[in-house]
This record gives C-alpha cells, sequence and structure tokens, in this order.
C-alpha cells in the first residue's frame, strides 16, 4: 500500500509522464483529423525535446517499420469524466462505456496510435521521426514511443466489438477538378482518404451546411448530401 501511495503521489507532482516530444502534424485544429491512426496516410513528424534528443535512444530504430506513440489529447482535457460517450460511427445518439471506446475524453487524457515508420532524419534539432497513419493535432505532446512487435501486437483473430461492424462507413466523394488542382499533388490523395471517412461531428446531418476543414494550410468547404460529400471550395 505504500508503494501505492508513493506512486499516486508522484503522478499528482508530475513526475511520471514527461513530454518527451512534440508530433507536427497538417491538422492546426481537431476537425477533420482521421479518427484512427492509419485510416489515411497523413504524415507527421515526430520532433524530441532538448533533453532526449539522442541519437543513441533511436539507435535500432530504423529496423521497425512501424511504432506505438503514447500521446496526450491536449485539446480534450476536462476536470469531469463522464462514465459514457457517443461514438460518431454508432451515429452519436448510442451511448457506451468510455473504456469500450478510443474517446478523447477520459479520466486521463491519454492516446494510442499505431503509426508507420517512413524514415529518420538526423538534424540540427536531433533526430526526427517521419511517420504516416498520424492522427494527431499538430504539436501533440508525446510520453512515449515504442517499436510495434507483429508476433505479439497483432491479433487476427481479435473481436472489435461495434467498431468491426461499422469500419466500411465510407463517403463517396465528388471533387471537381478546379478544386482539385489547388490542392498540392503530394496531398491530393490523403486528403482525399480524409474526406470519405466523413469529418463531419456525428450529430450533423444538415445537408444544407457548409463545412469547412483546415488542413495543409488550406481551408477545404464541403457539403454532404446522403452518402455523397462534395468539395466546394479550397482557399490556399
Amino acid at each position: 500500500m505504500e508503494n501505492i501511495k508513493v506512486r499516486e503521489e508522484n503522478m499528482m507532482q508530475g513526475r511520471i509522464f514527461k513530454t518527451i516530444a512534440y508530433v507536427h502534424t497538417d491538422f492546426p485544429a481537431k476537425f477533420g483529423i482521421p479518427r484512427q491512426s492509419g485510416l489515411a496516410d497523413t504524415a507527421g513528424r515526430i520532433i524530441f525535446e532538448k533533453e532526449y534528443r539522442s541519437r543513441e535512444a533511436v539507435r535500432g530504430l530504423e529496423e521497425y517499420s512501424h511504432l506505438w506513440i503514447l500521446w496526450e489529447f491536449s485539446e480534450a482535457v476536462r476536470e469531469e469524466w463522464s462514465h459514457t460517450v457517443r461514438p460518431p460511427r454508432l451515429g452519436g445518439n448510442k451511448r457506451v462505456g468510455v473504456f469500450a471506446t478510443r474517446s478523447p475524453f477520459r479520466p486521463n487524457p491519454v492516446g494510442l496510435s499505431c503509426v508507420k515508420l517512413e524514415k529518420i532524419e538526423f538534424t540540427e534539432k536531433g533526430p526526427v521521426l517521419h511517420i504516416s497513419g498520424a492522427d494527431m493535432l499538430d504539436g501533440t505532446p508525446v510520453y512515449d514511443i515504442k517499436p510495434y512487435l507483429p508476433y505479439v501486437d497483432s491479433h487476427p483473430e481479435a473481436d472489435g466489438g461495434f467498431a468491426e461492424r461499422v469500419k466500411e462507413y465510407e463517403l463517396e466523394l465528388y471533387f471537381p477538378r478546379e478544386c482539385l488542382e489547388k490542392v498540392p499533388e503530394g496531398k491530393r490523395e490523403v486528403l482525399k482518404q480524409i474526406l470519405r471517412q466523413d469529418p463531419r461531428p456525428s450529430y450533423q446531418k444538415d445537408s444544407e451546411r457548409i463545412y469547412g476543414m483546415e488542413f495543409a494550410g488550406m481551408e477545404v468547404k464541403f457539403q454532404v448530401r446522403e452518402n455523397c460529400l462534395i468539395v466546394k471550395e479550397i482557399i490556399a
């Protein structure tokens, strides 16, 4: 019991979790971020804090193709938490237990993402990890990085619960050529992937509403009618 009390006191004093790095992505705002890692080939860079900018700390990491990132829902911190939440993929109307979801509104605002390691770049700011499949806000604090191990982390026979039953959800996409040409070529396919996943809040069903999403220095305006997302304008 004494050890437990010591650990609890340490947590309250912020001695257990330290921010070791920050993730930089194309998402300056929460709206439009993929709801899970790997749903889109969204790029990100992990830049370490000064104390952790060591070649030795990442020695051998280049041998792995994927990483686990433990990070903070820095824009979802609340003093109180709810026992139940409304998952977007269930239409935003059905409540389930918070521990049966990956909702950002949790007792501790901790996120877990599996991303692909594209390369490690050594710069004046130390090692920079280039990743894809990121589902994080630009400037997200990182607590830890661990290699993904297929032989223990992959369970193809696992039951995915309600998330498995709705994973195929996808919108049709109408992206006018004149709008698409305003998007940098290297960002086009990723943006299409994000839009097909339906960035809207689950409770928004107004077919006349024009939504605006910030991505890679652009504002993407779109409308959703029935099962089709229509890009209306790209403002660079």
